[in-house]
């Protein structure tokens, strides 16, 4: 989707270009822009590798920027604590109604120092701002840091805790890489008390900002992504069974090669989805085993998984339907025995409509061009979204490039980006 311009724009530069805006649209408390930067390149030090962070959640890292979080959330007056599953939560002190506003702080291993961090530090300067002017009573805005988005444990383990999603099983049974349960990591933390839950008569909206992780909004010259909505993901794994033999001495026609159906299929996903497949589908098959794994041996086993993702459940259903009849045409072939089983049914999740509008207004209100598009990608805000309207902002990735310490985005964006989440709140406290 091309970008969508502002259509007053002339080539002005920014400030001149909001001077000839509608001034009621900005009597609103502005960012602070340096302070915004400021404490993100704080935040980035704390787990610091290279121009990256390594931040895995619950690391010695992690915790200790979550508690440098804490104190950043407590000097700018909000009602701040870490709950017991490491979420960092800051409150509008005497605020009715509230907006929630964060995404995560915890890193993949060798990750990008703004995925996650800087929605969150979004939050805490628009907090700060409102609070600062006077004006955050009629709508507060309560700021979160997230635990383990990014799944170290358990994925989105703080805002599945604040929806209420998170049972006593799936503390019990999750564990890190390293052996380590979350009851273990918790109790390390020494993280205690009441989990922060969502608050029905309180809480209005969630708002979360991301740096895009991929490559459209800077190919289209875009400074704004409008998220429609987060994609479902299918994955599927493929399993097939056959014979060793020697590879030089048993016939071709002889052979029960339990790699070659597989290869079949491989071909017909990239030759067939695109017939199926809406603009925004994507698809890949990223594994791929082979047993006994020699050059001179015909397979007895492969495996292979293959994973689909789109925002629309009917055209992921769809997707799995052909890939299932593919599945049984192959088996009706001598020799051939695949099986399959779904490993991953992860649902989409839509943006709410008026959020996308009210992102698209502010957007353009401040001179942005923007578009439309879905997020391949994961967030918490595909959790909160199923419990309460959310929308998403992305601002450009620069080469596209995110989960590695390459990750970097223009300190011009990062601003306008927050412009653009503080228009939006002031537009849901006047809605």
């Amino acid at each position: 989707m091309p970008c969508l311009a502002w259509a007053g724009y002339s080539g002005l530069d920014y400030f001149a270009r909001r001077n000839l805006l509608n001034r009621d649209l900005y009597d609103m408390p502005r960012i602070n822009a340096q302070r915004l930067m400021s404490d993100l390149r704080s935040l980035a030090e704390f787990g610091k590798f290279g121009t990256g962070v390594d931040r895995i959640s619950f690391s010695p890292a992690d915790l200790e920027a979550r508690a440098w979080l804490l104190g950043r959330m407590q000097e700018a007056g909000l009602d701040a604590t870490i709950d017991c599953v490491g979420n960092v939560r800051g409150l509008t002190p005497g605020a009715r109604r509230s907006v929630v506003i964060g995404s995560h702080t915890d890193s993949v291993p060798k990750g990008g120092w703004l995925d996650g961090a800087m929605g969150v530090i979004y939050g805490l300067e628009v907090a700060r701002s409102r609070m600062e002017s006077g004006r955050s009573v009629e709508l507060g805005v309560d700021v979160v840091s997230f635990q383990d988005e990014e799944g170290s444990y358990f994925p989105c383990l703080g805002s599945r805790s604040f929806c209420d999603e998170l049972g006593d099983p799936d503390l019990e049974r999750t564990r890190a890489a390293t052996g380590e349960s979350i009851r273990h990591a918790i109790a390390r933390a020494g993280y205690g008390g009441a989990p922060w839950r969502l608050d029905r008569s309180r809480h209005v909206a969630f708002l979360e900002a991301h740096i895009e992780q991929g490559p459209r909004l800077e190919a289209q010259r875009c400074r704004i992504g409008v998220v429609t909505g987060i994609v479902g993901i299918r994955r599927l794994k493929i399993s097939s069974d056959g014979q060793a033999d020697h590879a030089g001495t048993t016939p071709m026609a002889m052979r029960k090669d339990a790699a070659r159906p597989l290869f079949e299929l491989a071909h017909r996903v990239h030759a067939e989805f695109p017939k199926l497949a809406s603009l925004d589908t994507v698809w890949n098959i990223g594994s791929l085993s082979i047993q006994p794994g020699a050059a001179n041996v015909v397979p007895s086993g492969a495996e292979m998984i293959v994973e689909w993702r789109d925002t629309s459940i009917e055209k992921l259903d769809e997707i799995e339907q052909a890939l299932m009849k593919w599945i049984g045409e192959l088996n009706q072939r001598p020799g051939v025995a695949l099986a399959s089983a779904p490993i991953a049914r992860i649902k989409p999740t839509l943006m709410a409509e008026a959020l996308q509008a009210s992102i698209e207004a502010s957007a353009r209100a401040e001179g942005a061009s923007l578009m439309r598009m879905p997020s391949g990608a994961g967030h918490d805000a595909m959790v909160v979204g199923h419990h309460l309207p959310a929308g998403m902002v992305f601002i450009p990735s620069i080469g596209g490039r995110s989960h590695d310490i390459v990750e970097d985005t223009s300190e011009e964006d990062i601003v306008l980006g927050c412009e653009v989440m503080a228009s939006v709140v002031e537009r849901l406290e006047t809605a």
